[in-house]
């Protein structure tokens, strides 16, 4: 599966140099245009994400002004027999993560059955002992799931992670169809797409579907965010915005009799349920540390006494370990009893003694990851790394093992962006976005497709250079 020893498949055009039937209206519709109007279209693009404050921060960059992610005009499009099969995985995925983060919670059945040693749980920085025996409302731990796929050939999908924390993006999807649609209105008229406007409306009622114990009537939402000058700060003011929820930081809540209430200009006023952008350990410095001042002290026991809903819940930060990742086929036959749908790249945990022999041997062809990692930081990707960067990692593997997994570089697929000079390939991955009630899974058609814009990179990560697609699920 090494990215090295094949061509990788281009979603648009097949080896003979015809059109995937996928993209057969979009491509008739492409040779229709001229290439100027298009390069115009391009630019277009970019005063309208720069114009609605489409941005991001890139945390330790010397660069303090705001980036416009790029965007790319020409569609990923998968065919409704694609999304099924996709959609069918994934369903199966995340039911699964929901009861394994249930059970490690209470009586811990996979670690008696012997399933996943003990270690990799009791010792892990994301499992909070302070969700021990909470059972959160309908048993939903994960509300809002980004479940990261890639592709290496026409019936090959792999699950390259999962984003159960706090997984974002999604508000980039809802741009890059906005930005279609008003660009090419013409091209939405000789393709049928399966809309994905309606994200907001479903997100509120699958958090709406999740009340605390102790609520009464319609449950009032709240939007916690870090405030201003976190990276993800324009998609939390624009879900409060899509839902008609408010955005609130943690100076703006306290305890109150009991229960999270948050500053009005009526004065305090009580919140049921809060979709909460603030990572674990900033969320409430009575339990976990001391020195923030993004969270609500004491929230964790509104929590506990079920008097407010926390989406996603606390503690499933662990489904996002990536050494837990490997376990997941196994977590999934032992939940449902059934085979995993969609696999997992093949991953070794360096934690093992043989396993990180093997990646020590074969440093320079695999992709290594930090176990906690996100956004392309802490990663190695072998085959473009440098002797010196080979030298460096190896060291840090050697010393801290425990902390890293290794994965062959897989050939993701490519699709052709738009250029000066015409279309060129470049890989993709696709993330879905997936909304958990507790009794539907609703995911929507599409999701947000990171594409690597430089020529040849296997890195789509928009803080690492990466720009975004829209993403099409045909009707039929």
């Amino acid at each position: 599966m090494n990215g090295e020893t094949r061509l990788p498949f281009d979603e648009m055009m097949a080896d003979a140099g015809d059109v995937r039937r996928a993209y057969a209206g979009y491509r008739v519709w492409f040779d229709g245009q001229a290439p100027r109007q298009l390069r115009r279209k391009s630019a277009e693009a970019e005063s309208l994400f720069r114009s609605v404050g489409v941005t991001f921060n890139v945390y330790g960059s010397d660069d303090a002004d705001e980036r416009l992610i790029p965007f790319d005009i020409v569609p990923r499009i998968l065919s409704a027999a694609e999304w099924e099969r996709l959609t069918r995985g994934i369903e199966q995925r995340i039911r699964a993560i929901n009861a394994f983060l249930h059970d490690i919670y209470h009586r811990q059945e996979i670690i008696r059955a012997g399933r996943i040693p003990e270690r990799m749980i009791a010792e892990n920085a994301a499992f909070l002992p302070q969700m021990i025996g909470v059972s959160p409302p309908g048993n939903v731990y994960t509300h809002i799931v980004g479940t990261d796929i890639i592709r290496t050939d026409e019936d090959d999908f792999y699950v390259l992670e999962d984003n159960a924390r706090t997984p974002s993006g999604v508000s980039y999807m809802l741009q890059n169809r906005e930005t279609m649609l008003q660009m090419f209105p013409d091209l939405f008229s000789a393709v049928r797409v399966r809309p994905v406007s309606d994200y907001p409306k479903h997100l509120r009622r699958c958090l709406a579907e999740c009340p605390p114990e102790h609520c009464t009537g319609r449950p009032v939402i709240a939007v916690l965010t870090p405030g201003i000058h976190n990276s993800a700060y324009f998609e939390h003011a624009f879900l409060a915005d899509q839902m008609g929820a408010e955005l609130v930081e943690g100076q703006d809540l306290r305890v109150d009799d009991g229960r999270i209430a948050m500053r009005t200009t009526r004065g305090y006023m009580p919140v049921d349920i809060l979709y909460r952008r603030v990572d674990d350990d900033f969320l409430d410095p009575l339990n976990f540390r001391s020195d923030s001042v993004l969270g609500v002290g004491g929230i964790m026991d509104v929590y506990r006494a079920g008097r407010v809903t926390l989406v996603n819940a606390p503690g499933t930060g662990i489904a996002d370990d990536k050494a837990i990742y490997s376990y997941i086929p196994e977590i999934i036959r032992f939940y449902t009893g059934e085979a995993p749908l969609l696999p997992n790249v093949p991953t070794w945990r360096c934690s093992e003694p043989d396993a990180l022999a093997h990646v020590l041997d074969n440093l320079k062809d695999l992709v290594v990851k930090e176990i906690h990692g996100s956004g392309g930081y802490g990663m190695l990707v072998g085959p473009a790394a440098t002797r010196r960067q080979l030298a460096t990692f190896r060291k840090q593997l050697i010393a801290q093992p425990e902390i890293y997994i290794a994965q062959p570089t897989m050939c993701l697929s490519t699709v052709p962006i738009f250029t000066r000079r015409g279309l060129a390939p470049r890989h993709i991955d696709l993330r879905p976005f997936v909304l958990v009630a507790p009794h539907r899974i609703h995911i929507s058609p599409g999701g947000l497709t990171r594409v690597a814009l430089k020529k040849g990179s296997l890195v789509v990560n928009s803080s690492q250079g990466g720009g975004t697609k829209d993403t099409w699920v045909l009707e039929e």
